[in-house]
């Protein structure tokens, strides 16, 4: 019999490990993919002519003002309507480099089998916090929706990881429908044990004004599996509902039917929008999941160059 366990809510709180290991599997990343992405993203700059920070720029929205950022960026007019945030005006360039994450922290996340390298919400943090390394090193600007405004600092694992840990919000088991602006990128990394039409409605209200996306479904192989026999009782961790199976070895059947049809589901709304979707087992090594990431996301810019290029021709 396979022994899982439910990491509590202590032990699922974001901490110095997540963080420690991110940098680690970002540094262990093989130079030849960082520096192929890099080629691909100054390639695209190259080829599509994207014009440069400076006065004359198209304006594309306010944002606000984070600290560490030069004064000269505050756009006073606007600052003086609000008493307690300063505003920068931010320009099309800056937009087109916006990569968005959201994180799964919800109480199905603390899932863990003894078949796993890693509980699914260290697999989830530690695959996001560096895949916004990798980013920010090539040119990106990264923030978690709901927590962080994008930046390009080279401590974007610590301060992503801060205000992870700092905040004390119900955590939601679905990503957030917030309308996000063409050409930017979100990235979401969760189990998705959520219904799909939940799912769904949040692609379709992030991808309304042209934003592309990326879905990691993170699960345990026992997830996937269901090894289990004999008398066995399945826990909803999130609502108080449990069921008491007589032979889970018969179950099985119906548990990978269900499993694959809404994993089918959401693979269908991503594709629906042109986002990309992927599943990453934690029986695997998180190497694999953030180098096929970042491969995902460099074509999907190579491919938006290439738009361009044909629109404006």
């Amino acid at each position: 019999m396979v022994k899982v366990r439910v990491l509590d809510t202590a032990e699922r709180a974001v901490g110095n490990r997540h963080a420690t290991g991110a940098l680690d599997l970002a540094r262990r990343l093989p130079r030849l993919a960082i520096e192929a992405r890099r080629i691909a993203a100054t390639a695209a700059h190259g080829i599509h002519g994207r014009r440069q920070a400076g006065s004359g720029e198209a304006f594309w929205q306010f944002r606000t003002f984070m600290p560490g950022e030069p004064a000269h960026r505050v756009d006073w007019r606007r600052s003086a309507r609000d008493d307690e945030r300063y505003y920068v005006r931010e320009r099309e360039w800056e937009a087109a480099h916006t990569v968005w994450l959201w994180i799964d922290r919800s109480a199905s996340m603390g899932y863990a089998s003894a078949l796993a390298q890693a509980p699914k919400i260290d697999r989830a943090v530690v695959l996001g916090l560096a895949l916004a390394d990798i980013l920010v090193r090539g040119g990106e600007r990264v923030g978690h929706i709901g927590l962080t405004n994008p930046q390009a600092s080279r401590s974007i694992v610590d301060r992503i990881a801060e205000a992870l840990a700092a905040d004390r919000s119900e955590p939601a088991d679905a990503p957030p429908g917030l309308p996000l602006a063409p050409l930017t990128e979100a990235v979401l990394i969760s189990d998705f044990l959520t219904p799909a039409a939940r799912v769904r409605e949040a692609i379709e209200r992030m991808a309304a004004r042209g934003a592309g996306g990326h879905l990691v479904m993170v699960l345990d192989p026992v997830e996937e599996t269901f090894p289990f026999e004999g008398q066995a009782v399945l826990a909803e961790l999130e609502g108080p509902q449990t069921l008491r199976v007589g032979d889970a070895g018969s179950f099985r059947a119906l548990v990978l039917d269900r499993m694959k049809a809404h994993r089918e589901a959401i693979r269908e709304a991503c594709a629906r929008r042109g986002w990309t979707f992927a599943v990453h087992r934690t029986d695997r090594p998180a190497s694999e999941a953030l180098l096929s990431l970042a491969a995902r996301i460099a074509e999907r810019d190579a491919g938006m160059a290439g738009v361009r290029i044909g629109g404006g021709g």
